[in-house]
């Protein structure tokens, strides 16, 4: 009969735990941080590789940059390089390519005309594209040197006129590069004035 009782005792208190005290102990417990579903920065700046191993989008980006070039007299200035990280975290260089493609797009390659420059709006849509699958991507630390280079940048297209547009187009090639280099894992390449690239030692 003791037994019993005592059974029906541990039974009951049991059930009084599980029905009371468990659920204010999973109460009490630490919330998962609302950033734990997000992605991490490095992550969200990336892009596929395979995106860049088009060889018909890229043929198309060289070509359109190779015929843009034969109307550029203008050696002096220079639009994509190495200048738009200027005092910019290597970690935000995929950032800086976004924010450059997103200008040269919207502002150059957009508004020209479409029969003087073959494919330049499938150019257009290919780079739109990438900063699309790029919208998660933010800068890190501070913004005022990233935003100084690509004022800069655009500054340069403005002064220049339609020149400015036209060695734009003739540096897709190098813009092309550029954000494969930022925006991937590949390893880093020197990229030449022309374009090409070069393997590191």
């Amino acid at each position: 009969m003791m037994s019993l009782q005592n059974w029906m005792r541990c039974s009951l208190a049991w059930i009084f735990f599980c029905c009371c005290c468990l659920p204010l102990l999973l109460l009490a417990l630490p919330m998962p941080s609302k950033r734990a579903g997000v992605a991490p920065a490095s992550d969200s700046c990336r892009l596929r590789k395979i995106n860049f191993q088009q060889a018909y989008i890229r043929n198309r980006t060289y070509t359109l940059a190779k015929l843009a070039r034969l109307s550029d007299q203008d050696t002096d200035n220079r639009l994509i390089g190495q200048q738009l990280y200027i005092n910019v975290q290597e970690t935000n260089r995929c950032y800086v390519m976004k924010k450059v493609v997103k200008i040269i797009v919207d502002e150059v390659l957009l508004p020209a005309p479409k029969n003087y420059y073959p494919h330049i709006h499938e150019v257009a849509q290919f780079l739109a594209a990438l900063t699309t699958e790029l919208s998660g991507c933010k800068f890190s630390g501070h913004r005022e040197h990233i935003e100084r280079n690509l004022e800069q940048m655009r500054d340069k297209i403005k002064q220049l006129g339609q020149s400015g547009k036209n060695k734009a187009i003739g540096e897709l090639d190098l813009l092309f590069d550029y954000m494969e280099n930022a925006c991937t894992e590949a390893p880093k390449r020197t990229v030449t004035a022309k374009g090409g690239n070069k393997k590191k030692n």
